[in-house]
């Protein structure tokens, strides 16, 4: 255990963690020149096309430092903000972290997020200053922010390049040095954390663990903490860039066990693994469980896929443990799922995940978040969908959930995030400087508002420079209406959403203008209205396709004429009656990127 150390790499976006991974598996010697590619650990054509990590990639490397053999566990995680719990999860399992900054452009937003969800966990922090190879690079004003934000000495600072290998022997040599040897006891009761899991489908579920107390062996019986179900160990090893079998795995290592589970909601991440016949006293503690940020409805096209989306989605809950869903149903669109998201774009790579690796093509609805309904015969409904919400006649008040947001950013942009965070109907708490150069502002503001390009139009506004953290306190009473969309008179519930009294009328106006744009012209004229209750607060027209009947007529009475047009307008009118419109699956994701 002396010669064990499990470590994970966190930074901001884009800051080169992956690359840097690469170089390291290089200098270890774990993957072959052969075998590295761009990326080596992100293994998802997702991830590759869009040059971003979306969930963290586990692997052990030998090191031999002074004549003595090392294992080295390295996390490789996400710098997004939508896909921070995948970072908490590696946390959670690590004693150590690499906080890579841009010497180019310095600490930014996730930087310090991940920094304190590091601190709170008392994981050694190893500074590195990547991408010292750039000729924009400034190491000096970098370093300097760093030492202020750390507090560690300007030595201790590792410069080094993703790109160039420079400084990957000084940031071994300070891993080994620095990151301290797991604690825990191989002869106590078996002790394991479940950090991870992915779906095989010929050997079932596949669980990433790390054992903090006791050995694991081959054809032990285990059973998990929170569902108490018992398993064989029929294959347990450690992970390579392919996985590697072992006899056992003791305390302070990483490894995967098989054990034949076939149901992927029979496995949990943040569970305990323990023995049957010796099992621990009580389950690993400090495992956050994720708080979803947005709501939205998952539909297949085919309402006959219902039961194959419902596969899918267990199976991509297992690798992307931030997922929630419950079933629900739509008037438009059939049987579906109601799903919990940790943002827009981690709501966009899981659609794009269903449609890769499952061949499942999905429509997604708006957006929400969950409300309180209150009816004038003193009922009180929980609203998550807004064909729920109660009709204004009966209806009494409305609550909404509110949020205490924080936001750090660079004092240049204190003005521009103030706008914003009040033009989203926010109220400004507290203003506090860190430093000369960084603000932390406070705000109250409802949930709902940070749901659509809350996130989007931040990062915008202050050029990337701006780290975004909520909690919810609690449901206030809102001035709350339902706004539909009608076609040719039919409700479309899908396209309904509960938005505030004061926005109606803009919104509506934006999304009967897109829906002019994405619907296709039919024989027959559309007619696209946005409604609250009966009352039509905006009109857009999609004009028929015209085909020239009285081509054929030339000279003669305009009676002629006349007789072919009314004849024209009888069909067209019998048309709409019995015409069905067909809204293109763009249209919905269209109203989702509305501003």
């Amino acid at each position: 255990m002396k010669r064990i150390r499990n470590f994970c790499i966190i930074a901001h976006i884009d800051h080169g963690k992956s690359t840097l991974a690469d170089r390291l598996l290089q200098a270890t010697g774990t993957v072959s020149d052969r075998d590295l590619k761009e990326q080596t650990l992100d293994d998802m054509d997702l991830e590759r096309e869009r040059g971003i990590t979306i969930k963290s990639h586990a692997i052990q490397m030998n090191h031999t430092h002074e004549g003595e053999e090392y294992v080295l566990n390295l996390i490789d995680t996400p710098g997004h903000v939508d896909f921070s719990y995948e970072v908490s999860r590696a946390i959670a399992a690590c004693e150590g972290a690499l906080l890579l900054v841009d010497a180019s452009q310095g600490i930014e937003a996730q930087t310090i997020s991940n920094l304190y969800l590091a601190m709170e966990h008392d994981l050694e922090i190893i500074p590195v200053l990547n991408k010292m190879d750039l000729p924009s690079a400034m190491p000096e004003e970098v370093k300097d922010e760093m030492e202020e934000l750390l507090g560690c000495n300007r030595e201790d600072i590792v410069a080094a390049s993703g790109k160039t290998g420079a400084g990957v022997d000084e940031l071994l040599e300070a891993i080994i040095n620095k990151v301290p040897a797991p604690k825990g006891d191989p002869d106590a009761p078996l002790q394991a954390l479940i950090f991870d899991s992915v779906f095989n489908p010929f050997r079932g579920v596949i669980a990433y663990f790390r054992v903090l107390n006791g050995t694991l062996t081959t054809n032990d019986r285990v059973k998990f903490f929170h569902t108490e179900k018992a398993y064989h160990a029929d294959e347990i090893g450690i992970l390579r860039l392919t996985p590697e079998k072992r006899k056992e795995v003791a305390a302070g290592n990483v490894g995967y066990i098989i054990s034949g589970i076939k149901q992927a909601k029979e496995i949990e991440v943040g569970d305990t693994i323990t023995h049957v016949e010796r099992p621990c006293d009580k389950a690993i503690e400090g495992f956050e469980h994720v708080k979803p940020m947005v709501f939205a409805g998952i539909y297949p096209v085919d309402t006959d896929e219902y039961e194959e989306l419902r596969d899918c989605m267990d199976k991509l809950q297992l690798n992307d443990a931030s997922l929630t869903f419950e079933p629900e149903s739509s008037a438009a669109l059939g049987f579906g799922f109601r799903c919990g998201f940790l943002g827009m774009l981690h709501m966009e790579i899981i659609q794009e995940r269903l449609e890769r690796e499952f061949n499942m093509i999905v429509i997604t609805t708006v957006p929400n978040v969950s409300y309180y309904a209150f009816t004038s015969g003193g009922e009180e409904m929980i609203v998550n969908n807004p064909s729920d919400f109660p009709d204004p006649v009966h209806l009494e008040s409305v609550e909404e959930p509110f949020i205490n947001a924080q936001i750090i950013t660079k004092s240049d942009f204190v003005g521009a995030v103030m706008n914003l965070c009040i033009e989203k109907r926010g109220i400004m708490k507290n203003q506090v400087y860190l430093t000369s150069d960084r603000v932390e502002l406070t705000f109250e503001m409802p949930l709902a508002e940070i749901v659509f390009d809350f996130y989007d139009r931040l990062k915008s506004i202050s050029r990337g420079y701006a780290s975004f953290d909520y909690h919810p306190t609690d449901y206030q009473k809102s001035n709350l209406i339902k706004m539909d969309i009608l076609l040719n008179g039919d409700q479309v519930d899908a396209l309904s959403a509960l938005i505030h009294r004061d926005n109606a009328h803009t919104l509506g106006k934006k999304i009967c203008l897109k829906l002019k744009e994405l619907i296709p012209r039919q024989q027959f004229e559309i007619a696209i209205q946005a409604a609250i209750g009966a009352k039509i607060i905006s009109r857009e027209t999609v004009k028929a396709l015209r085909k020239d009947v009285t081509a054929k007529c030339y000279g003669g009475d305009i009676t002629r004429k006349r007789k072919l047009l009314e004849k024209q307008k009888k069909g067209k009118k019998r048309m709409k009656q019995i015409g069905s419109v067909e809204i293109p699956q763009e249209a919905f994701l269209a109203v989702l990127k509305l501003d």
